[in-house]
């Protein structure tokens, strides 16, 4: 256990260039606290103590303004930025070293007790107030734009963005530090109208020409 938390300590170094001091760390972020607890709780959940563990997560959510279920199951070196609004539902699964930021939610879009939530791969992140429902699966090293509502899967190694969710492009992971240049970012939208910007001035100049080829008979 204390390996571990050794270990959540060092990837908030890793992942926040704001991190001065380790005591700074263990009593200003909140999202490391919300995940020590998390870990209480979902063992209590998986022990059978769900009563108990729900309080406790709602403490969680009280101290930490982030509402983790007892029953989402969590990999290693999860960091949460920040973290106020962060909503993570109950089927919820996610895997070793993602990133989110603050405001995101990983809800359900069902009623029907099974499975509910997303599952999200290794070295994903997800970029500020973004929301992803359903079951739907987010590959290994995806990211996620900020504000972006994700409804269909996502493919390893692709940057989705907007509403909802497209593909914006492929890119290649060189480290494991969270990379969500948002100015980089490529518009699926934007692209799509330049492409038809094009077509429609291949056409005009077309019917030009056919109009000129008329008009000389």
């Amino acid at each position: 256990m204390f390996k571990r938390m050794v270990e959540d300590i060092r990837t908030v170094f890793e992942r926040d260039p704001a991190a001065k001091g380790y005591f700074e760390v263990l009593l200003c972020y909140p999202g490391l606290k919300a995940i020590w607890m998390h870990r209480t709780t979902n063992y209590l959940w998986r022990k059978k103590i769900r009563l108990f563990a729900r309080v406790l997560s709602q403490v969680n959510r009280f101290f930490t303004g982030i509402e983790i279920h007892p029953g989402a199951v969590i990999g290693k070196k999860f960091f949460i930025d920040h973290g106020s609004g962060v909503v993570i539902g109950e089927t919820a699964e996610i895997g070793d070293d993602v990133t989110i930021y603050q405001g995101v939610v990983i809800g359900g879009v069902s009623s029907e007790k099974k499975k509910r939530h997303a599952t999200i791969g290794n070295e994903v992140v997800i970029g500020a107030g973004s929301i992803i429902l359903g079951p739907i699966t987010v590959g290994d090293c995806a990211k996620i734009g900020a504000n972006s509502v994700v409804l269909k899967n996502v493919k390893a190694y692709t940057t989705v963005v907007g509403i909802p969710a497209r593909e914006a492009g492929k890119h290649i992971v060189k480290d494991h530090l969270p990379d969500l240049d948002h100015q980089k970012i490529m518009d699926p939208v934007k692209n799509i109208l330049d492409e038809l910007k094009v077509k429609i001035s291949q056409l005009e100049k077309e019917i030009a020409a056919l109009k000129k080829m008329s008009d000389l008979k």
